[in-house]
């Protein structure tokens, strides 16, 4: 990846849907049929000590074709979207991991990474394709913090949604284009 790419939008894909609904796969599917070097950024943090995490990482690893380069990125994810080159497709997986692991950060924090990493996408050369959570389709959480992740990803989704090309629910073994399906919403005020 280098900073000497122009810097014009080639392709921005969301993929969102529900918890095992198949929207990694989905977007690998896509990844994989891009025709360019696919980088998997996966945002998750290695917690070596969470066995059950563990195994759901490394059934990811193994889903990944060998010619693909990973990254680690848990924080820096604007970085790494505007350091990609036109020949490049990265593969984040996922927002929803992202905003938790900036979770703590106060208000005035998020806002800034949140607009830094829209800024981001706007301006990249590459092609991405963004995996992110479904998760104020059940009861509102009982506790601030739950009330506060879901109310985040629930606006960044969105936001990315407005500025996505393509944006696919996966849910029930079908891939949905709500691009083609749906009439886009007047953008968000938050």
């Amino acid at each position: 990846m280098t900073d000497s790419e122009p810097t014009a939008l080639r392709q921005l894909i969301l993929v969102t849907g529900p918890a095992r609904s198949g929207k990694s796969e989905w977007a690998e599917s896509r990844a994989a049929g891009s025709g360019k070097q696919v980088i998997y950024v996966a945002t998750g943090l290695v917690d070596e000590t969470d066995l059950e995490w563990m195994r759901r990482l490394e059934q990811h690893r193994n889903r990944r074709l060998v010619d693909w380069e990973t990254l680690e990125v848990p924080i820096e994810l604007p970085a790494v979207v505007r350091s990609a080159s036109a020949s490049d497709c990265l593969l984040i997986d996922s927002v929803g991991t992202w905003t938790a692991n900036l979770l703590e950060q106060e208000a005035q924090v998020w806002t800034t990474a949140q607009g830094d990493l829209l800024g981001a996408l706007k301006s990249t050369a590459a092609d991405i394709i963004l995996v992110g959570e479904e998760t104020g389709w059940g009861v509102v959480p009982a506790y601030p913090a739950g009330r506060l992740f879901r109310d985040r990803l629930g606006t960044l989704v969105r936001r990315i949604g407005a500025i996505a090309d393509a944006v696919y629910l996966v849910t029930g073994g079908y891939a949905l284009d709500l691009s083609a399906l749906g009439t886009p919403l007047p953008p968000a005020n938050n």
